[in-house]
């Protein structure tokens, strides 16, 4: 079965067994390497929780694809024809941040159809004993050690807080940082955690009140904008080509831009005059 709710029920296996690798960080067997600059790095977790999330979806849905941050895309031999059911993993959304044994981190599992609709998501933050989930029509749901809650947006009545993060690539970072001073019009504060995937769950539990990302990768929001469509919240994903068409080039992944809010903020980034520049 490919419904929304079954693929929400892998999705939820895999993406706990990732993050039971994660679960057991020895700072002593981190094996961290340099990936794209020095602010971008990878683990021997990363690439162990990645197995381990694929090991779950591999023995529940072996003619299905998966697209992994450590791993690649792997495209079963003898697919089902009608059948393109894909996975988009990051085992370990803020490698820095469990470098450093700052507790935003988890694991990201997603699945999209053959049209690229998002059906099923999960991330799963064990350092904070949280597990968010989401299917397609299903709702947004949060356990928050163990106890389970429906999410349904921001709602805080105590100063909004817009929540961003930054580029490795030093010319995309510069126009990040040019472009707050427009992006915090009515906000009281900004928060940069780190994790791309549990921002967008913030938003959707209304801990946080918006969320704008430019370059980001598929992975680092599959589940995440899911998780926040479904608790309410208005989400612009960037229009970036599927892997399994060449993928978006360099370029066009750090032009595009990730916005989980209102209808304000996402004008802010759509109309180039609003910012001064280009998004």
């Amino acid at each position: 079965m490919s419904s929304p709710s079954a693929l929400l029920h892998v999705a939820r296996h895999a993406a706990a067994a990732g993050a039971e690798v994660l679960s057991r960080r020895d700072p002593t067997a981190l094996e961290a390497t340099s990936k794209s600059s020095d602010s971008d790095w990878v683990t021997a977790y990363d690439v162990a929780a990645e197995r381990a999330v694929r090991s779950v979806i591999g023995d529940s849905r072996p003619h299905d694809i998966i697209t992994g941050e450590e791993l690649g895309t792997t495209v079963p031999a003898g697919q089902r024809d009608g059948v393109r059911i894909r996975w988009s993993i990051d085992p370990l959304d803020g490698t820095t941040n469990f470098i450093r044994n700052i507790v935003y981190y988890g694991t990201s599992v997603a699945a999209a159809d053959q049209d690229g609709t998002w059906l099923a998501g999960v991330v799963h933050a064990p350092a904070l004993r949280r597990i968010y989930w989401a299917s397609r029509g299903g709702g947004a749901w949060l356990s928050d050690q163990g106890r389970v809650r429906r999410l349904t947006g921001p709602g805080s009545d105590r100063g909004r807080i817009l929540a961003t993060g930054f580029s490795y690539d030093a010319a995309t970072r510069a126009g990040q940082v040019d472009d707050l001073d427009g992006l915090l019009h009515g906000f009281g504060d900004l928060r940069t955690l780190g994790s791309a995937a549990l921002d967008l769950c913030m938003v959707a539990d209304g801990s946080l009140d918006a969320f704008v990302e430019r370059g980001l990768h598929e992975h680092d929001i599959a589940a995440g904008a899911l998780i926040a469509e479904e608790a309410g919240v208005v989400v612009l994903r960037p229009p970036l080509r599927s892997v399994l068409d060449g993928g978006p080039t360099e370029a066009e992944r750090l032009a595009a831009v990730t916005v989980a809010g209102g209808p304000d903020l996402i004008r802010s980034v759509t109309d180039p005059t609003s910012l001064g520049r280009h998004p």
